[in-house]
């Protein structure tokens, strides 16, 4: 039976609002899950607010999970997941290879249209290539504490930017009220999916043990406040993915507006919103943008390389606490290239389909994946048994395995036809 670290003696452990579960949930909210939310209330108004909350439920549940077995065995999530086998090498080595070129381009791109549609003097490549490079500088050290500290301000403008433009929309409460009652609108049941899915991150929600090691809260002590870390994070998360929902049945629903997909479409809902309240609006949801972007940037550069480093180290061999397994090592840099500089290429020629076929489906599989091992880690003896899940943790995470196993399948589906 793995056995939990011994706390030191000492004072009891402190700690602020800003912490990991912060970090974690600014990195996994883009631009992408923001125009998701806001397209969803542009279609329904506020029939599908109750999956926006039901998705932070879902990732509070998943987040605390990974924490949770951080703190009560000392390892890395990478090393639960290759303690139920080698399958798990197979899955993840060739996923998180082929997501960061892939994501790379995709986040560099996010990033250079929006700076551009504040700044048009550059091109979008242009900007993206900068914003890459910046990203690059800020995670490249490794110290937690500025790149904590850059994440906090972007999150700080995403905050003010979405509800500012929440409050003027002036937003119905009775109406508010009434999404709060789960109801599935006549085919709405992916889009359902989708917005409980997507609120708060894939990949980076299991970065969130490695950012709890670099903050330094490492042991059973911690693990209170770890869970209120987590869950103040996704209370703030969910604050403005619903004032984005706000906007979208307020200021869309009601004009009968469409905007654009993705990242496209968070620059067509600043013009909206600089035609009916002024270009003062349209400048500061541009600069939320930004913003939105640029935490996602900076998160995976820094978290995904630290699973990487970790990943390398422990396929070669190397012991747990080796230099180049933890933040600013070799393979640590390494990824941080890697997701720098390929994709500066595939940024400018375009995507290849089969990679970005591979991507898809391994990307689909990912949050099932995450689901079923943190189901299976946390009810054996590879944790101790005071910190194995409940009866309400093992239904949560059952109903986020059947939620993301229904979209990986509509995914999957939607790649293959």
């Amino acid at each position: 039976m793995a056995n939990a670290p011994h706390p030191a003696p000492g004072p009891e452990p402190k700690w602020n609002l800003v912490g990991p579960g912060l970090v974690v949930a600014a990195t996994g909210v883009g631009a992408a899950d923001l125009i998701a939310t806001t397209v969803a209330g542009s279609k329904y108004g506020y029939a599908l607010l109750w999956a926006v909350i039901a998705g932070c439920i879902m990732k509070v549940i998943l987040v605390e999970g990974a924490g949770r077995y951080s703190l009560a065995t000392g390892k890395t999530i990478f090393e639960g997941w290759s303690s139920l086998g080698r399958w798990t090498h197979w899955y993840f080595g060739p996923y998180i290879v082929i997501w960061g070129f892939v994501y790379g381009a995709a986040a560099m791109a996010g990033t250079g249209l929006a700076l551009y549609s504040l700044f048009p003097f550059f091109s979008v490549f242009t900007w993206g290539v900068i914003s890459g490079l910046l990203g690059l500088v800020l995670v490249w050290s490794g110290k937690y504490d500025v790149f904590e500290k850059a994440l906090t301000a972007m999150v700080i403008l995403m905050f003010i930017t979405t509800i500012t433009a929440a409050i003027l929309t002036l937003p119905n409460l009775g109406e508010v009220l009434t999404g709060l009652i789960p109801y599935i609108p006549e085919g709405a049941l992916i889009n359902v999916l989708s917005v409980a899915g997507g609120v708060g991150g894939t990949i980076t929600l299991a970065a969130y043990g490695y950012w709890l090691r670099e903050k330094g809260w490492n042991t059973t002590r911690y693990m209170k406040v770890m869970r209120i870390d987590n869950g103040v994070a996704y209370l703030i998360t969910g604050i403005f993915v619903v004032a984005t929902l706000i906007v979208g049945a307020e200021l869309l629903y009601s004009a009968g507006i469409a905007i654009g997909a993705g990242d496209r479409g968070m620059v067509d809902l600043a013009t909206v919103l600089g035609e009916r309240y002024g270009q003062w609006m349209s400048k500061l949801f541009l600069i939320g943008f930004c913003a939105a972007t640029m935490s996602s940037l900076v998160g995976v550069w820094n978290g995904v390389s630290l699973m990487f480093a970790d990943f390398a180290g422990y396929m070669l061999g190397r012991p747990h606490d080796d230099k180049s397994r933890l933040a600013g090592g070799v393979f640590y840099k390494a990824y941080i290239f890697w997701l720098t500089i390929p994709p500066m290429v595939m940024l400018y020629i375009g995507q290849p389909v089969y990679l970005i076929l591979a991507y898809g489906v391994l990307g689909a599989l990912f949050m099932p994946f995450m689901s079923v091992t943190l189901l299976w880690i946390l009810n054996t003896d590879r944790v101790p048994r005071e910190w194995r899940n409940g009866s309400f943790t093992n239904i949560m995470l059952t109903l986020c395995t059947l939620t993301f196993g229904a979209l990986a399948i509509d995914q999957l589906r939607g790649l293959i036809f």
